[in-house]
């Protein structure tokens, strides 16, 4: 259904229509040709030398950041504060998907309140009549319409991300394409655009791409963020994983330790986190563990056959990545375990789709790369200021996870960080 066929197992058109508001008909989306064309047309967009070039704004942002933190504990006077890490996070790889994707600096970690950080907050309330009414939505679209809240909530965010996302691209589009120097995605992407129209194949339409920069904003920063929310969470609960990660930071990255020299460019110029294999581990193990996106869900087109079982045209099938990457058939005994070791020595039953949380073959996710990339940088950054513990005066996470496109806890994850 991922790698054979995928293009007979598209999304169910009501689950679209409920996404479509906030995320655009980007590559997310889209389908069949448009999808294949869209891909092609993204693709240099999110090649490893491509975000090789962008990691200076992800080291800035996620310095900047850790950075915030210190000053917030200088004028308190602490050296242990209780941090909610996953808002400030949103507004870091906010930041950074808008720098590093389009050139345009939206400013959300000095300034909170900026109008797109705040639709972004209205998408994911979670009182008890929003969720009621959002899975409503997802069978009976036409509900959209019934005057409540969480419907104003939901017009309010989609109209700010529609200008935003309108905004970067009339402003940006012409620079884009004519600067060969520029390397944020948006002027990749436009370059290669450019050299289709040349070639006599369509290009991507002003709607395609600004739709690609509402699907990048949204699900570019929020999946990110909380990934590396969920991570810092398991670290401050495996004390001994978090020690023997910041041991290898240190070994590799001793200049992050030293306030005197973690902003020398050249230093971060050089850092390479993929060459750091125990953060390799956790971050997969913890991607794993709790995957951001906990489930997708298909609708056969034709008939077609999985394994051993017949599927009729017209199957709705859901994908639950939290539970393929727990099974015991694929990860052994320990498969509900967090344990980092594990990649070192894998089962020879954990073949590819036994790992679902980017999905697999043609749909898996374009931006694997830029976002292991950036969840690695900032907990580089965070790891080399700060100790966390779990802080026992907020409700435990795991007890209380949340789903709306991404799975996250009803009340955030706080940690107390303590200045290294």
């Amino acid at each position: 259904m991922t790698v054979k066929n995928p293009y007979n197992f598209p999304k169910p058109v009501r689950a679209k229509l409920w996404m479509v508001r906030i995320l655009g008909e980007g590559i997310l989306l889209s389908e069949g040709d448009e999808h294949i064309h869209q891909r092609k047309a993204l693709t240099a967009g999110f090649s490893i030398q491509s975000i090789r070039a962008l990691t200076p704004i992800f080291w800035e942002k996620s310095l900047m950041m850790a950075g915030l933190w210190r000053d917030e504990m200088q004028t308190a006077n602490l050296t242990t504060k209780s941090f909610e890490v996953l808002e400030w996070l949103n507004r870091c790889t906010l930041d950074i998907i808008g720098k590093a994707g389009f050139g345009y600096d939206i400013n959300s970690l000095e300034d909170p309140d900026v109008p797109i950080r705040e639709a972004y907050r209205l998408v994911f309330a979670f009182d008890l009549f929003s969720r009621l009414l959002h899975g409503i939505q997802a069978f009976i679209p036409a509900s959209k319409h019934i005057p409540a809240k969480m419907n104003r909530d939901m017009e309010t965010s989609r109209g700010i991300i529609l200008d935003k996302a309108t905004e970067i691209i009339t402003t940006k589009l012409d620079d884009a394409e004519n600067n060969v120097g520029k390397k944020d995605i948006l002027a990749l992407i436009a370059k290669e655009n450019k050299k289709l129209k040349e070639a006599g194949e369509p290009g991507l339409s002003f709607n395609t791409m600004r739709d690609q920069i509402m699907t990048f904003l949204g699900a570019g920063h929020d999946t990110t963020a909380t990934g590396a929310a969920w991570t810092i969470h398991l670290l401050s609960t495996h004390p001994e994983v978090q020690s023997r990660l910041r041991d290898e930071i240190r070994e590799h990255m001793p200049f992050l330790f030293d306030k005197d020299q973690r902003f020398d460019t050249q230093k971060l110029a050089a850092a390479d986190p993929d060459k750091l294999p125990y953060m390799d581990n956790v971050c997969r193990e913890s991607l794993r563990y709790i995957p951001p996106i906990p489930m997708t869900v298909r609708q056969s087109l034709e008939e077609d056959y999985l394994g051993p079982y017949k599927v009729p045209g017209g199957t709705v099938i859901y994908v639950l990545a939290n539970t393929i990457n727990r099974l015991p058939s694929y990860w052994g005994e320990t498969a509900d375990e967090f344990d980092p070791d594990r990649w070192d020595a894998l089962p020879e039953t954990v073949v590819p789709n036994a790992y679902m949380t980017f999905l697999q073959g043609p749909r898996g996710c374009i931006g694997r790369k830029f976002a292991e990339t950036e969840m690695k940088i900032l907990l580089c950054c965070l790891l080399s200021m700060y100790d966390f513990e779990r802080d026992f005066d907020t409700p435990d996470p795991e007890e209380w996870k949340m789903w709306r496109l991404v799975l996250r806890p009803k009340e955030g994850v706080t940690v107390k960080a303590t200045s290294l």
